[in-house]
């Protein structure tokens, strides 16, 4: 990449603003598995009530992603943004000042939670629309590094919670969020040449596209692992191989950081390579990792290396997969942003909740994992059917600067 032409062809300032906003999002998004050893303890909570209190934020996001999408081009993404933080601000100060005491508050407050999910919707098209296809996997990719963030709370909510107890992290988190939210409202600005806002009738017009659930697909895979894995390790660590909660934090964070700080290599290497050769590689090696971890290896060290495997395959998927939806959805970004962002937040509420209910019922975690490992492999089938099509079509050399 030619940094120089990158540096010019974008705003770097709403770029660094995307991140920290994404980044600090996703920390609050997940913040409810590094506590879950904690909040289960106190609330008596099964290992399927478990599973299902890590996935609701998840799911959550999932959804309020086409809400996001729709504000992000009814609206701007920097308007969106900032409706999205003052909502999760104002859940965690109600959380920290009155508390959380049953199972059915855990599960309303990871709905809220999951409005920082939506973030994604958010900070990409932010980015997004500041850059020119060539660097647009690599400008997607920084922007969505902010999955980081999910490693950030892995690596200090367990710690805060044995110091100060689970309910005050919520307040902790307040100070790092705040500030962060003042940055933002500083630092970013929406690109000048922004689409129209578009119809309900045109919003539902993209869902008769078959490369639209193509890419929703992909993506359930690739971001879906990514975030289920992040939001369950905490738990995982701690039943399966008695990790104290601190201690599984940390191992966590390790996987995490791994998945997130490749993002943007994935999405430079398909900016080199193209994105779909680079995605069927990932598919690949995250389907065999997956599907290793699942056989319960004897010691956690053994795991967390598979983890962290299976994590850099996930990660650089996720660049890859948004190195091609700009080229094929330029005009449609925001709402694509949405719906794409949308199916990878259910395939990852479906392996956080199927984890916890994987155990619970066979009293291992196998089932979950191999499950989730085919459906990878089922992806790469499908990458694999679709990529003469889009090589001849919108993704031909005479179409595009960027490598398909």
């Amino acid at each position: 990449m030619d940094k120089k032409s990158f540096l010019q062809a974008g705003h770097t300032p709403t770029l660094l603003a995307a991140f920290l906003y994404f980044d600090l999002a996703f920390m609050v998004w997940v913040l409810l598995g590094p506590l879950g050893v904690g909040i289960a303890k106190d609330l008596g909570l099964s290992h399927a009530e478990k599973g299902l209190m890590v996935a609701t934020p998840v799911l959550a996001g999932a959804l309020l992603r086409i809400v996001m999408g729709i504000l992000v081009d009814r609206l701007s993404p920097k308007k969106a943004a900032i409706i999205g933080q003052i909502v999760v601000l104002g859940a965690l100060t109600y959380a920290w000042l009155v508390g959380v005491h049953s199972y059915s508050e855990v599960l309303i407050l990871g709905i809220f939670l999951g409005v920082a999910g939506s973030s994604f919707a958010a900070a990409l098209p932010l980015a997004s629309r500041w850059y020119p296809a060539e660097h647009q996997g690599t400008a997607m990719g920084i922007a969505g590094a902010g999955n980081s963030g999910t490693a950030l709370a892995a690596l200090f909510a367990p710690g805060l919670a044995a110091a100060f107890g689970w309910t005050n992290v919520f307040g902790i988190v307040l100070i790092p969020l705040s500030i962060v939210f003042v940055v933002f409202l500083v630092m970013a600005k929406d690109a000048p040449d922004a689409p129209p806002p578009k119809t309900m009738a045109e919003y539902l017009k993209v869902l008769k596209d078959k490369d639209a659930w193509w890419f929703m697909f992909f993506y359930s895979v690739t971001f879906g692992g990514f975030v289920g894995l992040a939001s369950s390790l905490v738990i995982y660590f701690n039943t399966q191989y008695g990790l104290d909660p601190k201690m599984a934090g940390f191992f966590t964070a390790g996987c995490v950081f791994a998945g997130s700080l490749v993002r943007p290599i994935g999405g430079n290497v398909a900016d080199r390579i193209g994105g779909v050769k680079s995605l069927s590689v990932m598919y690949v090696f995250a389907a065999i990792f997956l599907a290793i971890v699942s056989f319960g290896l004897p010691e956690a060290w053994m795991a967390l290396v598979v983890f962290v495997c299976a994590m850099l395959s996930l990660g650089m998927g996720n660049g890859a997969v948004f190195q091609l939806v700009p080229q094929r959805f330029k005009k449609e970004i925001g709402v694509m942003t949405g719906l794409v962002g949308m199916a990878g937040g259910v395939g990852g509420f479906y392996l956080a909740s199927s984890l916890g209910y994987s155990k619970q019922m066979t009293g291992s975690y196998q089932m979950g994992f191999l499950i989730f490992a085919a459906l990878a492999v089922l992806a790469l089938v499908g990458l694999t059917g679709v990529k003469t099509r889009w090589r001849t079509t919108w993704g031909a050399s005479h179409l595009t600067a960027a490598k398909i």
